[in-house]
């Protein structure tokens, strides 16, 4: 694997513009590399975002000049458009795990250690938390500069969150104190029931999108679509 580079702290919406392109070249493989107009879509998705982004095609593509020029970021010219994938594994010499971590928390902010499982599912099914824990610390302790800090435990949590660290170091932000013990519990289970029905609901608004595909395609072909009549 080459030597790692050191890049500069980027912005919020740098970070989300590669958070969404290795998302999708994994949940929507067929249409990877992205244009502006899906990376922007992307990038202002409400679900599984946090903070959600409302960027214009210009501010995305100012972000994506930046991060070409980093490197991050590859340009190809296949068919009519301009179109767009990540480096971040070559640029950033890390294993396919540990992108798959950087992209859900630069996706969605910190999160807990089980969230993180979750909500790299469609990108990478780790074995279990243990295995989540060994990648995080590996960013933590990468040799070229860590990429990944676990954050102070907030009162009345169980769990920590980890946070990436590609636009510096995270503001950290007080969690609401849970007076019960037995709330604590709730509390994280909730989380964790989130970020299933986030995931959720992005499937299920890629599938509408593969069906509006599919029956626009049947009608260009003069064939009934699957399931027609």
């Amino acid at each position: 694997m080459p030597a790692a580079m050191t890049v500069p702290a980027l912005s919020l919406l740098e970070t989300r513009v590669l958070g969404v392109l290795v998302e999708k070249q994994h949940t929507v493989p067929d249409t990877y590399p992205l244009t502006l107009n899906a990376l922007t879509a992307g990038c202002n998705q409400k679900t599984s975002r946090d903070p959600i982004l409302d960027a214009s095609d210009a501010e995305v593509q100012a972000a994506i000049d930046h991060l070409r020029s980093l490197s991050l970021i590859v340009e190809s010219s296949g068919g009519r458009v301009m179109r767009y994938a990540h480096n971040v594994e070559r640029v950033l010499a890390l294993p396919s795990q540990s992108v798959a971590l950087l992209a859900a928390l630069m996706l969605r902010g910190p999160q807990t250690v089980g969230e993180l499982r979750i909500s790299t599912e469609r990108l990478h099914r780790f074995a279990d938390t243990s295995a989540v824990e060994a990648f995080l610390h590996e960013l933590a302790s990468r040799p070229a500069g860590a990429l990944a800090v676990e954050l102070p435990r907030q009162p009345g949590t169980r769990e920590t969150r980890w946070a990436h660290l590609l636009s510096g170091a995270p503001e950290v932000v007080a969690a609401p104190v849970v007076a019960h013990g037995d709330a604590v519990g709730d509390a994280i289970t909730v989380s964790e029931v989130a970020a299933l029905k986030a995931n959720l609901a992005q499937l299920q608004a890629e599938l509408a999108a593969v069906k509006t595909t599919v029956a626009r395609l049947c009608a260009e072909l003069g064939v009934p679509p699957p399931g027609g009549p």
